[in-house]
């Protein structure tokens, strides 16, 4: 019984990811109703989450940003309202929904960058 106690907690300590454990350029395409549009999302190594997302003219700092697990979200303000973005994070990519200013809804794959 013990045993197993330990492995639990061991298997949900390796599940959980720190911001630091996200730091880096990680890249994608998603396709909009203006066709595909690449998006950079670069995340700094810190305590919080932080960085900024760039969608082809426009840029945003990550703002309201979560970690939970594997699970992500956070939004970035541009000139024409907020966009926000939430999904789960697995090793090297990121599988997000995305919430346009207009609420399309889009998905995007990201991909870290070595």
């Amino acid at each position: 019984m013990r045993l197993c106690l330990i492995v639990a907690i061991a298997t949900m300590m390796t599940l959980t990811l720190t911001a630091a454990d996200l730091a880096g350029t990680w890249k994608g395409t998603m396709e909009t109703q203006m066709g595909p549009v690449e998006t950079i999302i670069t995340l700094q190594a810190g305590e919080a989450l932080a960085g900024t997302v760039k969608m082809a003219d426009f840029e945003g700092k990550i703002e309201k940003a979560k970690l939970e697990g594997d699970k992500i979200s956070f939004e970035i303000n541009i000139q024409y309202g907020t966009v926000s973005f939430a999904g789960t994070v697995s090793g090297d990519e990121m599988k997000l929904n995305v919430t346009g200013t207009t609420g399309s809804m889009m998905t995007l794959i990201a991909k870290r960058q070595k």
